[in-house]
């Protein structure tokens, strides 16, 4: 049997956010886009309730399908139990790649 890590899943990965960021922002988003485009922003990224982290992999590819100068740091890893009030990741880069990704990031 083998078994498969992430590494695997690449092109996968890529296709499945593809389809996300479609259904979810379609050509573009409208809101997004009353930021002005050299503004950057930060943010955290906190769970409301206790939980085991899976997807990390996703969300990098949503960011990085939007701007690759979206900065992703991670503060868990997949398979890690957390308790509510814990910040997952942190973002940095163009507050228009923040915001549109992130509906789709967390879903």
């Amino acid at each position: 049997m083998t078994n498969l890590v992430i590494a695997d899943l690449g092109a996968e990965i890529e296709s499945n956010v593809r389809r996300a960021l479609a259904e979810d922002i379609g050509t573009g988003d409208i809101t997004a886009q009353l930021i002005p485009a050299e503004r950057l922003a930060h943010a955290s990224v906190i769970t409301r309730e206790r939980a085991v982290i899976s997807g990390s992999a996703w969300v990098d590819g949503v960011f990085r399908q939007l701007d690759p100068r979206v900065a992703v740091h991670w503060q868990v890893v997949d398979g890690e139990q957390v308790e509510a009030g814990r910040v997952l990741f942190q973002l940095e880069g163009p507050a228009r790649a923040l915001l549109s990704g992130e509906r789709t990031a967390l879903n």
